[in-house]
Protein backbone atom coordinates (compact mmCIF):
# COMPACT_ATOMS: atom_id res chain seq x y z
CA UNK A 1 0.00 0.00 0.00
CA UNK A 2 1.06 3.21 -0.89
CA UNK A 3 1.96 6.17 1.76
CA UNK A 4 -1.18 8.17 1.00
CA UNK A 5 -3.26 4.97 0.83
CA UNK A 6 -2.19 4.36 4.43
CA UNK A 7 -2.63 7.59 5.74
CA UNK A 8 -6.13 7.22 3.72
CA UNK A 9 -6.89 4.35 6.24
CA UNK A 10 -5.46 5.56 9.08
CA UNK A 11 -7.44 8.94 9.34
CA UNK A 12 -10.79 6.12 8.56
CA UNK A 13 -9.81 4.28 10.88
CA UNK A 14 -8.87 7.19 13.62
CA UNK A 15 -12.00 9.28 12.98
CA UNK A 16 -14.36 6.25 13.25
CA UNK A 17 -12.68 5.64 16.83
CA UNK A 18 -13.55 9.25 17.68
CA UNK A 19 -17.19 9.37 16.25
CA UNK A 20 -18.08 5.62 18.38
CA UNK A 21 -16.41 7.28 21.04
CA UNK A 22 -17.90 10.50 21.43
CA UNK A 23 -21.69 10.94 19.63
CA UNK A 24 -21.25 6.63 20.44
CA UNK A 25 -21.21 7.74 24.29
CA UNK A 26 -23.86 10.77 23.71
CA UNK A 27 -26.03 8.74 21.91
CA UNK A 28 -26.14 5.21 23.96
CA UNK A 29 -24.77 6.69 27.51
CA UNK A 30 -25.35 10.30 27.58
CA UNK A 31 -28.57 10.50 30.21
CA UNK A 32 -26.39 8.44 32.55
CA UNK A 33 -22.81 9.82 32.36
CA UNK A 34 -23.67 13.89 31.54
CA UNK A 35 -21.56 16.38 30.08
CA UNK A 36 -18.61 15.65 32.12
CA UNK A 37 -18.46 12.05 30.57
CA UNK A 38 -19.17 12.32 27.01
CA UNK A 39 -17.05 15.40 27.19
CA UNK A 40 -14.37 13.15 28.40
CA UNK A 41 -15.17 10.45 25.69
CA UNK A 42 -14.53 12.59 23.54
CA UNK A 43 -10.89 13.22 24.68
CA UNK A 44 -10.02 9.71 25.66
CA UNK A 45 -11.10 8.89 22.07
CA UNK A 46 -8.77 11.68 20.56
CA UNK A 47 -6.00 10.37 22.99
CA UNK A 48 -6.24 6.57 21.83
CA UNK A 49 -6.33 7.58 18.26
CA UNK A 50 -3.15 9.24 18.42
CA UNK A 51 -1.13 6.74 19.65
CA UNK A 52 -2.80 3.68 17.75
CA UNK A 53 -2.23 5.91 14.06
CA UNK A 54 0.12 9.05 14.65
CA UNK A 55 2.86 7.58 13.96
CA UNK A 56 1.29 6.68 10.75
CA UNK A 57 -0.57 10.03 9.10
CA UNK A 58 -0.03 12.23 12.43
CA UNK A 59 -3.97 11.19 13.51
CA UNK A 60 -5.29 14.61 12.21
CA UNK A 61 -9.15 13.34 12.09
CA UNK A 62 -10.43 16.43 11.74
CA UNK A 63 -10.95 18.32 8.77
CA UNK A 64 -9.90 21.72 10.79
CA UNK A 65 -7.01 19.88 11.89
CA UNK A 66 -5.46 19.33 8.13
CA UNK A 67 -6.68 23.06 7.38
CA UNK A 68 -4.21 23.99 9.85
CA UNK A 69 -1.22 21.75 9.06
CA UNK A 70 -1.74 22.28 5.95
CA UNK A 71 -1.78 25.95 5.72
CA UNK A 72 1.89 26.13 8.37
CA UNK A 73 2.98 23.35 5.88
CA UNK A 74 3.45 20.34 7.67
CA UNK A 75 1.04 18.56 4.89
CA UNK A 76 1.62 18.91 1.41
CA UNK A 77 -1.39 20.23 -0.97
CA UNK A 78 -1.52 16.67 -2.63
CA UNK A 79 -1.81 14.81 0.80
CA UNK A 80 -5.08 16.85 1.71
CA UNK A 81 -7.68 15.20 -0.12
CA UNK A 82 -6.56 11.84 1.37
CA UNK A 83 -6.44 13.01 4.78
CA UNK A 84 -10.23 14.87 4.10
CA UNK A 85 -11.59 11.71 2.36
CA UNK A 86 -10.38 9.32 5.09
CA UNK A 87 -11.88 11.63 7.59
CA UNK A 88 -15.50 11.72 5.53
CA UNK A 89 -15.39 7.79 4.99
CA UNK A 90 -14.53 7.01 8.63
CA UNK A 91 -17.21 9.32 10.59
CA UNK A 92 -19.77 7.87 7.69
CA UNK A 93 -19.10 4.48 8.60
CA UNK A 94 -19.07 5.03 12.00
CA UNK A 95 -22.46 6.58 12.26
CA UNK A 96 -23.50 3.51 10.17
CA UNK A 97 -22.51 1.13 12.77
CA UNK A 98 -24.15 2.88 15.97
CA UNK A 99 -27.03 3.47 13.97
CA UNK A 100 -26.86 -0.51 13.10
CA UNK A 101 -26.66 -0.92 16.81
CA UNK A 102 -29.88 0.88 17.88
CA UNK A 103 -31.50 -0.53 14.95
CA UNK A 104 -30.91 -4.20 16.60
CA UNK A 105 -31.50 -2.64 20.16
CA UNK A 106 -35.13 -2.21 22.05
CA UNK A 107 -33.61 0.83 23.14
CA UNK A 108 -34.92 2.86 20.49
CA UNK A 109 -38.66 2.35 21.59
CA UNK A 110 -38.15 3.99 25.25
CA UNK A 111 -36.10 6.70 24.54
CA UNK A 112 -37.51 8.01 20.93
CA UNK A 113 -36.92 6.94 17.32
CA UNK A 114 -33.59 6.84 15.64
CA UNK A 115 -33.66 10.05 14.49
CA UNK A 116 -34.43 11.65 17.43
CA UNK A 117 -31.02 9.74 19.21
CA UNK A 118 -28.94 11.08 16.33
CA UNK A 119 -30.18 14.50 16.52
CA UNK A 120 -29.65 14.78 20.25
CA UNK A 121 -25.88 13.82 19.49
CA UNK A 122 -26.08 17.06 16.75
CA UNK A 123 -24.57 20.01 16.45
CA UNK A 124 -27.12 23.15 16.12
CA UNK A 125 -28.28 26.58 16.82
CA UNK A 126 -31.65 28.31 17.57
CA UNK A 127 -34.02 25.86 18.98
CA UNK A 128 -31.57 22.72 18.33
CA UNK A 129 -28.83 24.28 20.50
CA UNK A 130 -29.18 22.84 23.87
CA UNK A 131 -29.20 25.64 25.90
CA UNK A 132 -31.07 27.87 23.15
CA UNK A 133 -27.90 30.09 21.99
CA UNK A 134 -28.39 31.67 18.34
CA UNK A 135 -26.77 31.29 15.64
CA UNK A 136 -23.95 34.42 16.23
CA UNK A 137 -23.02 32.53 19.48
CA UNK A 138 -22.08 29.42 17.92
CA UNK A 139 -20.15 30.87 14.93
CA UNK A 140 -17.88 32.66 17.55
CA UNK A 141 -17.68 29.66 19.75
CA UNK A 142 -16.59 27.33 16.69
CA UNK A 143 -13.94 29.42 15.93
CA UNK A 144 -12.47 29.94 18.80
CA UNK A 145 -12.31 26.74 20.20
CA UNK A 146 -11.31 25.06 17.21
CA UNK A 147 -8.17 27.67 16.74
CA UNK A 148 -7.49 26.86 20.32
CA UNK A 149 -7.29 23.16 19.76
CA UNK A 150 -5.41 23.43 16.28
CA UNK A 151 -2.94 25.52 18.52
CA UNK A 152 -2.69 23.43 20.43
CA UNK A 153 -1.71 20.19 18.23
CA UNK A 154 0.77 22.57 16.23
CA UNK A 155 2.05 23.49 19.94
CA UNK A 156 2.63 19.93 21.27
CA UNK A 157 3.81 18.10 17.81
CA UNK A 158 7.00 20.44 17.37
CA UNK A 159 9.88 18.97 16.87
CA UNK A 160 11.47 19.85 20.63
CA UNK A 161 8.55 18.08 22.14
CA UNK A 162 9.31 14.38 23.75
CA UNK A 163 8.30 11.88 21.47
CA UNK A 164 5.03 10.02 22.93
CA UNK A 165 3.73 13.30 24.82
CA UNK A 166 1.20 14.82 22.26
CA UNK A 167 -1.81 12.83 22.76
CA UNK A 168 -2.14 13.82 26.10
CA UNK A 169 -2.22 17.53 26.07
CA UNK A 170 -4.43 16.95 22.85
CA UNK A 171 -6.75 14.90 24.14
CA UNK A 172 -6.96 17.02 27.23
CA UNK A 173 -7.86 20.21 25.06
CA UNK A 174 -10.54 18.37 23.32
CA UNK A 175 -12.37 17.49 26.55
CA UNK A 176 -12.06 20.73 28.19
CA UNK A 177 -13.40 22.49 24.32
CA UNK A 178 -16.52 19.85 24.90
CA UNK A 179 -16.97 20.76 28.45
CA UNK A 180 -17.05 24.57 27.71
CA UNK A 181 -19.61 24.09 24.69
CA UNK A 182 -21.52 21.64 25.15
CA UNK A 183 -24.49 23.53 26.13
CA UNK A 184 -23.65 25.98 23.73
CA UNK A 185 -23.91 23.77 19.97
CA UNK A 186 -23.09 20.25 21.55
CA UNK A 187 -19.48 21.09 20.56
CA UNK A 188 -18.03 20.67 16.57
CA UNK A 189 -14.92 21.88 15.94
CA UNK A 190 -14.96 19.00 13.50
CA UNK A 191 -16.60 19.02 10.31
CA UNK A 192 -16.59 15.55 10.22
CA UNK A 193 -17.74 14.32 13.92
CA UNK A 194 -20.93 16.79 12.86
CA UNK A 195 -21.20 14.97 9.14
CA UNK A 196 -21.30 11.80 11.30
CA UNK A 197 -25.00 12.37 13.28
CA UNK A 198 -26.44 14.28 10.94
CA UNK A 199 -25.94 11.35 8.56
CA UNK A 200 -29.43 10.01 10.41
CA UNK A 201 -30.53 12.82 12.38
CA UNK A 202 -33.76 14.76 11.22
CA UNK A 203 -33.56 17.24 8.83
CA UNK A 204 -32.18 20.21 10.81
CA UNK A 205 -29.21 18.41 11.40
CA UNK A 206 -28.12 18.65 7.61
CA UNK A 207 -29.86 22.16 7.19
CA UNK A 208 -27.10 24.00 9.58
CA UNK A 209 -24.57 21.70 8.91
CA UNK A 210 -22.66 24.30 6.90
CA UNK A 211 -22.51 26.53 10.13
CA UNK A 212 -20.58 23.63 11.45
CA UNK A 213 -17.95 23.57 8.52
CA UNK A 214 -17.36 26.93 7.65
CA UNK A 215 -16.61 28.41 11.16
CA UNK A 216 -14.37 25.22 12.40
CA UNK A 217 -12.54 25.62 9.12
CA UNK A 218 -11.80 29.04 9.43
CA UNK A 219 -11.39 28.39 13.29
CA UNK A 220 -8.40 26.40 12.05
CA UNK A 221 -6.99 28.74 9.76
CA UNK A 222 -6.90 31.63 12.54
CA UNK A 223 -5.37 28.71 14.98
CA UNK A 224 -2.33 27.61 12.33
CA UNK A 225 -1.49 31.55 12.27
CA UNK A 226 -1.79 32.60 15.59
CA UNK A 227 0.75 29.78 16.07
CA UNK A 228 3.27 30.89 13.64
CA UNK A 229 3.10 34.34 15.25
CA UNK A 230 3.37 32.78 18.59
CA UNK A 231 6.35 30.47 17.30
CA UNK A 232 7.96 33.40 15.10
CA UNK A 233 7.65 31.06 12.12
CA UNK A 234 7.41 32.22 8.69
CA UNK A 235 3.83 33.42 7.93
CA UNK A 236 2.18 31.82 4.94
CA UNK A 237 0.24 34.96 3.71
CA UNK A 238 2.55 35.86 0.93
CA UNK A 239 1.70 34.79 -2.33
CA UNK A 240 4.49 33.34 -4.41
CA UNK A 241 6.02 35.10 -7.06
CA UNK A 242 4.98 34.60 -10.54
CA UNK A 243 8.20 33.25 -12.98
CA UNK A 244 8.71 35.71 -15.74
CA UNK A 245 7.64 38.61 -13.52
CA UNK A 246 9.62 41.63 -14.09
CA UNK A 247 12.51 42.26 -12.11
CA UNK A 248 11.71 45.87 -10.06
CA UNK A 249 15.78 46.48 -9.92
CA UNK A 250 17.01 48.54 -11.88
CA UNK A 251 19.63 47.16 -14.50
CA UNK A 252 23.08 48.88 -13.10
CA UNK A 253 24.33 51.94 -15.58
CA UNK A 254 26.93 51.13 -18.11
CA UNK A 255 29.98 53.16 -17.15
CA UNK A 256 31.41 54.97 -19.61
CA UNK A 257 34.89 54.30 -21.17
CA UNK A 258 37.93 56.03 -19.53
CA UNK A 259 39.03 58.95 -21.48
CA UNK A 260 42.74 58.88 -22.20
CA UNK A 261 45.32 61.17 -21.20
CA UNK A 262 46.23 63.96 -23.52
CA UNK A 263 49.74 63.97 -24.68
CA UNK A 264 51.37 67.18 -23.47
Amino acid sequence: MSQRGRVFVAEAVGTAILVLGGPGTAIFAGGSVGTLGVALAFGLSLLVAVYLIGAISGCHINPAVTLGMWFTKRTTTADVPWYLGGQVVGAAVASGLIWAIVRTGENAAAVGTRSDLFSGASNGYGSHSPAGYDLGAVMIAEVVFTAVLVLVVLGVTRSSVPAGFAAIPIGLTLALVHLISIPIDNTSVNPARSLATAIFAKGFAFEQLWVFIVFPAIGGLIGALGWQVLAGEKLSLSWPKRRGARRSKKAPAKKAPAKKARRR
